[in-house]
C-alpha cells in the first residue's frame, strides 16, 4: 500500500475543496503520513476515542467527503467534531492508549504499524486540532 496521507487546517469545506488537485500547501498547517488508511483510521479513532460503533459512525456519513470521489483517486475529508473534541480534549496518556488499541485493531486485521509512529500520528494530529479550534478552523485529510 503506497497512500500520502497530509492532514490540514482550513476555514471551511471550500477552502479545504481546493486542495483537492495537489494538497494542501505551505500556506496550509499540516502533517504528513503515509502508508494506512486514513478513512477507515479516523472512523476507527472516533470508535475507540469518543464511543459509538464504527458501523453507526459510517452509516452517520462518517468521514465526510468534501472534494474526489472514494474510487482510488485523490479525495479531501472532514475530520468529524466528534473525533476533533475527543482529540483536543485527550491527555497525553489517552492519546497513548488509542494509539496501542489502534494497532492492536491493525494487528487483528493483518496490519502492522510501529506503536511509536502511531503514538506520534495521535499526538501531532491532537496538537493541530487543538491548533485549528484556536484559530476557529476545521481540520480535514488529504489522500492520493
Amino acid at each position: 500500500m503506497s497512500i500520502i496521507v497530509k492532514f490540514f487546517m482550513a476555514p471551511d469545506d471550500t477552502s479545504a475543496a481546493l486542495t483537492l488537485p495537489t494538497g494542501p500547501g505551505r500556506a496550509c498547517e499540516s502533517l504528513s503520513f503515509g502508508n494506512f488508511d486514513p478513512e477507515e483510521a479516523v472512523v476507527e479513532w472516533e470508535s475507540l476515542l469518543a464511543g459509538g460503533s464504527f458501523e453507526e459512525l459510517v452509516e452517520a456519513g462518517e468521514p465526510r467527503i468534501v472534494a474526489g470521489e472514494d474510487n482510488g483517486g485523490c479525495v479531501v475529508f472532514a475530520i468529524s467534531p466528534g473525533l476533533s473534541t475527543a482529540l483536543a480534549d485527550a491527555e497525553h496518556p489517552r492519546l497513548r492508549d488509542l494509539a496501542a488499541s489502534w494497532v492492536q485493531l491493525l494487528a487483528e486485521e493483518g496490519e502492522i504499524i510501529d506503536t511509536e509512529i502511531d503514538d506520534a500520528i495521535m499526538g501531532d494530529l491532537a496538537a493541530l486540532v487543538s491548533s485549528a479550534r484556536r484559530q476557529r478552523q476545521g481540520v480535514y485529510c488529504w489522500v492520493a
